[in-house]
């Protein structure tokens, strides 16, 4: 079950066609869903969360916390929605597509992808292209 959550002033306006496309990711590349919780946050909130569990001083756009238990994905991905905003005006390209490109990013992790080197993070970001485009 995929479940969004909002520490934060927002809210996504189309919660059952998101979690439809997050699943149909999920089944696409072999794995199967299992409890998966959005929180949606401001940069503060991550920060400490980034502090915290991962020693980094430094904000950033999400966080996410697998619980996988082998192809069975489950865990807590949390995103700074003012990290999305700007990166969204850094990348100058529009905000819903970006909070998209990191809800679906989350998801590839948990699904194996990494983004450590480059070419891990061309593959991931070829896996995000792809599903972005399924979406829209």
């Amino acid at each position: 079950m995929i479940y969004f959550n909002y520490e934060t002033d927002f809210e996504l306006v189309n919660e059952d066609v998101l979690a439809n496309w997050i699943n149909a990711t999920i089944v696409e590349e072999g794995c199967k869903e299992g409890e998966i919780n959005y929180i949606f946050c401001d940069d503060e909130y991550l920060h400490k969360l980034n502090v915290e569990f991962l020693d980094h001083d430094t904000l950033t756009d999400v966080i996410s916390f697998d619980y996988c238990v082998g192809k069975e994905i489950h865990g807590d991905i949390y995103i700074s929605v003012e990290r999305v905003r700007d990166n969204a005006s850094d990348f100058k390209t529009v905000f819903t597509d970006e909070i998209h490109r990191v809800i679906i990013h989350g998801v590839l992790h948990y699904c194996g992808f990494k983004d450590k080197t480059d070419s891990d993070a061309q593959l991931m970001r070829s896996k995000e292209e792809y599903y972005l485009s399924k979406l829209n």
